[in-house]
């Protein structure tokens, strides 16, 4: 009996050994899982876990900049065939984009902002506190 495969079906996850198909697919979830599977092997097996971590880190998968939150990986899209369509959906992507830059620069202000004030009632306080030792040695003692 022979088996029909479909067309869409890839054969290479099942030529992939046990391991190589564990590491894609943690791959292919990002950091997050490596760090829960690295976290779930400290729990369940103690040396399991200290494994996943050094070849986390010898493979250098969790310092690499693939895949975070912010910043996912762009899926090429091919045009729909529609030209308006396209067109409206470009300008759209590219207005997000400016935008989502524009927000980035809006927050990196608003943090510079915040550190200046902090910085600025930091000097302030201690300005006081130093003037607060002169003012009692220059008070005339009784």
């Amino acid at each position: 009996m022979t088996t029909a495969t479909h067309p869409d079906t890839l054969a290479a996850p099942q030529t992939q050994g046990w391991f190589s198909r564990i590491t894609s697919w943690l791959d292919d979830h990002g950091k997050g899982a490596w760090i829960a599977a690295m976290v779930l092997g400290f729990i369940v097996v103690w040396p399991l876990g200290l494994a996943i971590l050094f070849y986390t880190i010898w493979s250098n998968r969790l310092f690499t900049k693939t895949r975070s939150c912010t910043a996912r990986p762009v899926k090429v899209r091919h045009p729909s065939g529609n030209h308006a369509f396209d067109s409206y959906k470009a300008e759209t992507l590219n207005r997000l984009q400016e935008e989502q830059t524009q927000f980035e620069e809006f927050m990196a202000r608003l943090r510079e902002a915040k550190d200046k004030a902090e910085f600025d009632q930091f000097m302030d306080d201690r300005a006081e506190a130093a003037k607060a030792p002169a003012e009692e040695d220059s008070k005339p003692k009784a």
